[in-house]
């Protein structure tokens, strides 16, 4: 697919001012690995898939009911043993890159009618797993982990990535939770500086291990191809994590409320089916051809599901496992968190609704000064977006000792 969804070519007289640009950052993205690498201790690099061998995984199968679900909640202490059946991979089976465009659709009425922006993402629309280039089997396989942090990223957003790890990304453990981090990142564009842009990025992951990279490009209809991808993955390496985080690294993550949140929901026994977020219901798709999320009636013709803003969501392990069975029958769609809204809807699931989760800002008008009040970050629990250097400024702000603030803010 190196031609899926390519750039326009830039102009010739163009081309040596981005090289010359692009050597100045690699410069100084290199540096700063340098220095980050000093605090990097004990980290390990594997690009083996098959490094861990069976004895890392147990696939235990869970009673079902007749319809593929299971109607009593599960204790968060043995989601790692209800594992969805039918699928017991060991290792990354997808090794070769062989997706040719599907010429029948060609023939169809409705794609003649179709915008021309979408016919690369239908013709393609049933490759659907890829070759791993940075793979990290080992991430999970340290012991149970409490809650695994999974951050969509791309290849030259090295500062986000950095903030991140600095702040709500940290791996760590808390009161005995162990806390582990991960980075989801495409292949770079075809183009003059993409070996280039895979060195640095692999550079940077021989310093922190924690980036899952795979060989389709980084572009928005491909998102997608991340959720499907990291939930195969998830069912594959991850048998003992217990729940998952999922968001950008634009976001703001107030750590602390979301594992008070699991906590109470675990105390609810309403851990099992646990799938929360900034839910959006009774959407229809975006008509306005000038829109970053316009979808065209050909390609879908009725109201989403409901489904929950991309930003920032939580979920149990035991509901991703789920999801990645259900996926597999689930036509691919271009926009990820609508995609996994319709992954819910076949498992009969809606998702549940959290004030926490602001993937639209605090507030949706950008110039209120709500949006940087760190009282409300620091009662929240996701908030978009921010820039690196917001983060980490915010960061610092709401965990400062000198921060006071009233026992409730309201909105």
């Amino acid at each position: 697919m190196d031609h899926f969804f390519r750039r326009k070519r830039i102009p010739a007289f163009l081309k040596p001012l981005l090289s010359l640009s692009l050597i100045f950052a690699s410069f100084l993205m290199i540096q700063k690995l340098k220095l980050s690498e000093k605090d990097a201790v004990g980290v390990k690099h594997v690009r083996d898939p098959a490094w861990c061998g069976s004895e890392c995984f147990s696939f235990k199968k869970t009673a079902m009911t007749s319809s593929g679900t299971s109607d009593s909640p599960v204790p968060v202490k043995d989601l790692e043993t209800q594992q969805v059946p039918n699928v017991t991979r060991a290792s990354w089976d997808a090794q070769v890159l062989n997706c040719s465009a599907d010429a029948s659709v060609r023939t169809q009425d409705w794609f003649r009618r179709l915008d021309q922006r979408f016919h690369q993402f239908v013709l393609h629309r049933h490759c659907r797993y890829f070759p791993m280039l940075i793979n990290h089997p080992e991430k999970c396989a340290d012991g149970n982990v409490h809650l695994l942090v999974v951050v969509k990223s791309v290849i030259e957003q090295h500062d986000r990535r950095e903030a991140v790890r600095k702040t709500w990304g940290k791996e760590q453990t808390v009161n005995g939770k162990k806390i582990k981090t991960l980075f989801l990142l495409g292949s770079p564009n075809t183009g003059k500086d993409a070996k280039n842009l895979q060195k640095l990025i692999e550079y940077e992951d021989q310093i922190f291990g924690d980036i899952l990279q795979w060989d389709f490009m980084d572009t928005f209809f491909n998102l997608t191809l991340k959720e499907v991808n990291f939930l195969k993955w998830f069912y594959i390496y991850c048998p003992n994590v217990q729940f998952i985080f999922k968001g950008d690294d634009d976001v703001f993550v107030n750590t602390h409320n979301l594992l008070e949140l699991i906590d109470f929901k675990v105390e609810q026994r309403k851990a099992a089916r646990l799938f929360m977020g900034d839910t959006i219901s009774k959407a229809i798709p975006i008509r306005n051809r000038q829109s970053k999320y316009y979808i065209p009636k050909e390609l879908y013709d009725k109201p989403y599901p409901p489904y929950v803003g991309g930003g920032g969501f939580l979920m149990s392990a035991y509901l991703a496992r789920r999801l990645f069975v259900t996926s597999e029958g689930v036509e691919l769609y271009p926009i990820d968190d609508v995609f996994l809204g319709m992954c819910l809807q076949r498992i009969h699931l809606s998702p549940e609704m959290h004030p926490g989760f602001r993937t639209f800002g605090i507030t949706r008008r950008r110039a209120s000064t709500m949006n940087t009040e760190p009282c409300f970050y620091k009662n929240l629990i996701v908030v978009h977006k921010l820039s690196a250097q917001e983060l980490l400024r915010m960061w610092s702000v709401v965990h400062s000792q000198d921060l006071i603030c009233a026992q409730k803010t309201s909105i």
